[in-house]
């Protein structure tokens, strides 16, 4: 295809640098120009005026695993400046996978249950002819085309059942089993990988911890000894800071097993900026810098949008993770029939309430109902557009026994949304500066009838840059440049000629993070279908991948330019250029 010419814009470089006019050509995949006044050779003009010219963003913490074998065009995140995917994120990736059919459908249900990602076109839609990481990767690459690059991770997750099988979630593993994690690991690094996820925070539905909770050091320290040799790839872990809030003792355990090792890491959540978390702030917090001071290569994953609930009984993992097990006994309920029974069964309704008064934890969607929106009606009955502690008040009713009234009366499709936690926003601000923090975790393409995740990107941009808590060169800097030298992609992030041409053009003043709404375009198996949210395009004027125009005119191009890419060791794309 011919070139293309951005005039007349302000480009943005990525670097942390300030912003300065600049007309930006691209030849093919590349950035081969960046200078003033530059004179059209025959490219497609695309005039900027009034718009910043910056890198393509990237979501740094995405579930595509599966959902891209469906949903190829990931939308909506071309209309929202995307230009790569990070996947594999929590211990959860979708290789490697063992011989044994039990734990290989044992790994998707896991993944299904804590993404809140349909389990049947995940069975049905991926070829599963792979069993190591790198055989993934290649059918992955073979067969997938999507509009934006992708990296991924190899969950822990993933190694242990692909080794274990189902005593992964029972014991600890042998040595025998441990050398051939190690194994699995190498092949993954040596693919391609980004490094290895894990998780040291969740429960299943049966209140069980997940098989990497069961780990010894032993087992990490294998794994961690594969990564050191791997110069440029990344150890991210998920703490808990949000539940059981167990992470300042996984914090001293990885401290204590990385002590000496070169290893990049990243602890998603280790500082958190919710209200009811700053307990657990008041100990992460300098026990993070106090380590970074050691010399740990620590980086802090973060959410710079406040988590919300959606309480489904028909798929959804927050009652477990609230710690409420009975009224995840409807969830698990496999009819409508038997959901309805339950939430009318008068000694269940006794259990639900205690559980509610006395299991729940304090700051979740269960203890209060004044933030928990009667929203979401599946026959129209309503009532809709109140709270759950106003409709239970006004029948003088627990909310407990208003909520199954009130699902009851709509149908077992309807949800109930909590409104977002309360959160400091000068800490996120904070951290969105910090150069050693991993920003724009938005769950994309899980958690799909609860949030959006594509989109999130934009709030940086429309909140807090509009509102004066960071510079429009510091929230560019934290969506590309720091991810980019994180990720260790050599070639992206960055505004300069020679690297690869993954741009995004907006105007300022345009752009929104849009309403979510439902779309019903989510294969449940027997050629059914069920929705999902997503949102209207920010819009973009621009979104290139590879020099491939994927947003453009206000609308996606269908053009599916993006590529697998990994990391690449010493990558510095941190600071500004003189």
């Amino acid at each position: 295809m011919a070139g293309i010419l951005i005039q007349n814009g302000t480009v943005i470089d990525g670097t942390g640098a300030k912003g300065f006019a600049a007309d930006v050509r691209v030849d093919g995949d590349r950035i081969v120009e960046v200078g003033s006044n530059l004179e059209p050779r025959g490219e497609r003009v695309i005039d900027a005026r009034g718009c910043v010219v910056t890198p393509g963003f990237i979501e740094s913490h995405t579930h595509f695993d599966g959902t891209m074998w469906w949903q190829p065009d990931l939308d909506p995140l071309p209309g929202y400046g995307t230009t790569t995917v990070i996947l594999g994120n929590c211990g959860f990736s979708a290789a490697p996978v063992s011989d044994d059919e039990q734990a290989r459908l044992e790994m998707v249900k896991i993944f299904s249950f804590f993404e809140d990602i349909p389990e049947a076109p995940f069975v049905t839609n991926l070829p599963w002819d792979w069993r190591k990481w790198s055989e993934y990767k290649r059918s992955m690459t073979s067969r997938v085309r999507v509009p934006a690059n992708y990296a991924a991770f190899v969950g822990h997750i993933a190694i242990r059942l692909a080794v274990m099988g189902m005593d992964a979630w029972t014991r600890v593993a042998t040595p025998e089993e441990i050398a051939a994690m190690a194994d699995h690991l190498e092949d993954a690094l040596q693919a391609g990988a980004l490094g290895m996820s894990d998780n040291l925070h969740d429960h299943d539905g049966q209140n069980r911890p997940i098989p990497t909770l069961v780990a010894d050091d032993a087992e990490f320290v294998a794994l961690f000894d594969v990564l050191e040799r791997h110069p440029g790839c990344t150890y991210q872990v998920i703490l808990d800071t949000f539940m059981r809030k167990t992470a300042p003792q996984s914090l001293d355990r990885l401290a204590r097993l990385l002590k000496g090792k070169k290893v990049r890491v990243q602890l998603a959540g280790a500082i958190p900026a919710l209200d009811f978390q700053q307990d657990i702030r008041a100990i992460m917090e300098p026990e993070v810098a106090r380590l970074q001071a050691e010399g740990y290569d620590f980086w802090t994953g973060f959410s710079h949008v406040s988590p919300t609930n959606t309480l489904s009984i028909e798929r959804s993992l927050i009652f477990a993770q609230s710690n409420d097990y009975v009224w995840h006994e409807v969830v698990l309920a496999e009819t409508q029939e038997e959901k309805e029974r339950l939430l009318r069964d008068p000694e269940w309704r006794a259990r639900a309430r205690d559980s509610w008064d006395n299991q729940v934890w304090a700051h979740a969607p269960m203890a209060n109902p004044h933030t928990l929106h009667l929203r979401n009606s599946e026959n129209g009955f309503g009532p809709i557009n109140l709270t759950l502690k106003d409709y239970a008040d006004s029948r003088g009713l627990h909310a407990s026994d208003a909520m199954a009234d009130w699902i009851l009366a709509n149908g077992v499709g309807s949800t109930v949304h909590m409104a977002p936690f309360p959160k400091d926003e000068e800490l996120t601000a904070k951290l969105i500066r910090d150069p050693m923090t991993v920003g724009n975790i938005s769950d994309a393409g899980a958690h799909l009838q609860m949030f959006c995740g594509g989109g999130e990107n934009i709030l940086i941009f429309t909140k807090y840059v509009r509102e004066g808590l960071v510079t429009m060169e510091e929230a560019i800097h934290a969506l590309t440049g720091k991810l980019a030298s994180h990720f260790g992609l050599a070639d992206r992030g960055v505004i300069r000629p020679g690297m690869r041409a993954d741009i995004a053009v907006f105007n300022p003043d345009e752009i929104e993070r849009r309403e979510e709404y439902k779309r019903f375009d989510v294969p449940t198996g027997d050629y059914g279908i069920s929705w999902r949210y997503t949102r209207d395009a920010a819009p973009m004027r621009l979104t290139l991948v590879n020099g491939m125009p994927t947003f453009m005119d206000g609308r996606f191009t269908g053009a599916m330019a993006g590529e697998f890419i990994g990391p690449v060791a010493g990558v510095d794309l941190a600071q500004a250029a003189e």
